[in-house]
């Protein structure tokens, strides 16, 4: 529990290091990213409010960091985390394993990811949409569960088997979510998107300066 606790705070100071609020504009984020930031703590603390350990708490962090970039991201993930202590009754320690499990982890593998893909493969608009949409979503939500399922006991009554399971499908369910979001912002408002610019993913139009 402590390893997480540190991870987490080491994530928090390194964000905070870059001053990620410096880039906002005067009028403040924009309101999808906080939008999607509030839904978070629903998310989080699904199984809470349902009362059954069967519901599989999705992350939604992928999506907030293509949104707002990881250092931002990471901010409100730690906001998020202590809405989600609060309105599901969780204890700090509770609090602290959601954050790193279904936040600094899932958003840092997904920023590691997505560096993978614009290195390595094309830079093309469906490169960015299935590659860091969907399949850096899905990779960095079940990377992450899966540890999490063989570091920490299951809840009574699931096995490891049931566990890894919830976790594989909640990392699909993330990533489909993820991917229709970020493809309909590219296609209507790429500005919504921190990591994402026509310049990169967009070919060159004939008389487009060099």
């Amino acid at each position: 529990m402590w390893i997480e606790v540190a991870g987490s705070a080491a994530a928090l100071l390194v964000a905070l290091a870059l001053r990620p609020w410096r880039g906002l504009p005067a009028s403040g984020p924009p309101w999808p990213w906080l939008a999607w930031w509030a839904l978070l703590p629903a998310l989080w603390g699904a199984d809470r409010y349902l009362d059954t350990a069967v519901v599989q708490p999705l992350s939604g962090a992928c999506l907030l960091v293509l949104m707002a970039g990881w250092p931002l991201a990471i901010l409100g993930l730690v906001a998020a985390a202590v809405l989600t202590a609060g309105y599901a009754q969780l204890d700090v320690l509770e609090a602290a394993h959601r954050l790193a499990w279904l936040g600094v982890w899932p958003g840092t593998l997904a920023l590691v990811l997505g560096a993978a893909v614009r290195r390595f493969l094309p830079h093309h608009l469906f490169v960015y949409i299935l590659g860091r949409g969907f399949f850096a979503t899905a990779l960095a939500n079940m990377a992450a569960g899966t540890a999490q399922a063989l570091t920490q006991p299951a809840p009574a009554g699931l096995s490891l088997e049931d566990l890894l399971l919830a976790r594989w499908l909640a990392g699909w369910g993330d990533a489909i979510i993820t991917g229709m979001i970020v493809a309909i912002c590219v296609a209507f408002r790429p500005g919504w998107l921190a990591t994402y610019t026509d310049r990169l993913y967009l070919p060159p139009r004939p008389g487009d300066a060099p």
